[in-house]
């Protein structure tokens, strides 16, 4: 089984006293117990990068850029980076015209972009709900990952 990594699980994951930590974990690892490929796109680590450098004040992690880069470079060698191409690109313009998608959304079908280029059918996701409209993929919630 495939599946893309959404960019909070990757943060949850990293960030052991947020309530979300052990959830995010466990999901992780009883999905490579289970012989899945766990992916992750550029998106994720931008979105990561993001939040990691953010003052906590402002929902942050509060990190270094000396930090960050040394997190980030641990995930690369953990988890499958799949690239950008003009294909990414290409369906992600199908996507949000089919979809008539709008705002801060426009990531989420990127992401979806990324998953159908990349034939992942599976996205372990704390967001559910804004991934309802994207028929393409199954979007899976890490506290049902069994």
């Amino acid at each position: 089984m495939n599946y893309l990594l959404d960019s909070k699980v990757l943060l949850r994951s990293v960030q052991p006293t947020h309530p979300a930590h052990n959830v995010a974990v466990n999901a992780i690892q009883m999905l490579l117990g289970q012989s899945a490929t766990l992916y992750m796109t550029s998106q994720n680590l931008i979105e990561f990068w993001a939040v990691a450098t953010r003052p906590v004040a402002a929902n942050g992690l509060g990190w270094t850029v000396a930090e960050t880069m040394q997190e980030i470079a641990e995930l690369k060698n953990f988890f499958t980076l799949q690239p950008d191409t003009p294909v990414v690109f290409a369906e992600w313009e199908k996507l949000v015209a089919q979809y008539q998608v709008m705002g801060k959304q426009v990531h989420d079908a990127r992401l979806v972009a990324v998953m159908k280029t990349y034939q992942i059918p599976f996205l372990l996701t704390f967001n559910i709900a804004d991934f309802k409209r994207f028929t393409e993929i199954i979007a899976i919630a890490p506290s049902s990952v069994s």
